[in-house]
Parts: structure tokens; sequence; C-alpha cells
């Protein structure tokens, strides 16, 4: 969870609201204790899908087939 000061929520509040809104949960500090906490409502963080860099390590290519595409794209472009 990430925390913050009071004077920085107060700069940073769209940024704020921008995390609560993907499913982040912000604590408000006033000298160093916690005073607020923003969070989503229930129910309304969609599911999101991971990120696209993650997803593409995830996937292996191997075999013929791929080689065969990969001339056929190369071959496509020129």
């Amino acid at each position: 969870m990430r925390k913050v000061s009071v004077a920085e929520a107060r700069r940073r509040l769209k940024t704020l609201l921008d995390d609560v809104a993907t499913g982040k949960q912000v604590a408000v500090l006033r000298r160093g204790r916690e005073v607020a906490r923003l969070v989503p409502p229930p129910g309304s963080v969609a599911r999101r899908l991971p990120p696209l860099g993650a997803f593409r390590k995830s996937l292996s290519v191997e075999g013929k087939l791929s080689e065969t595409v990969a001339r056929a794209r190369r071959a496509e472009r020129y």
C-alpha cells in the first residue's frame, strides 16, 4: 500500500485517484500517523490483464512452423 502525506495528497490527488481506480490502496498520513485511506469501492475494480511484456515472455515459440512463419513475414515486408 502506498503511503503519502496530507500535503502530497493535496498536490497529487488526481494521480492518487488514478491509482485507486486500478485497485491500489493509498494511506494518507498526518505527522506519520494514518488518518485516511483511499480504497476503490467494492466490486468496482475490473480484472486487469497482465502487462503485455509479461505475456510475451510467457510465450514460447519453437519448431519448424515458427521458422516458416518468421520467414514468410520477412518476405512480405520487402
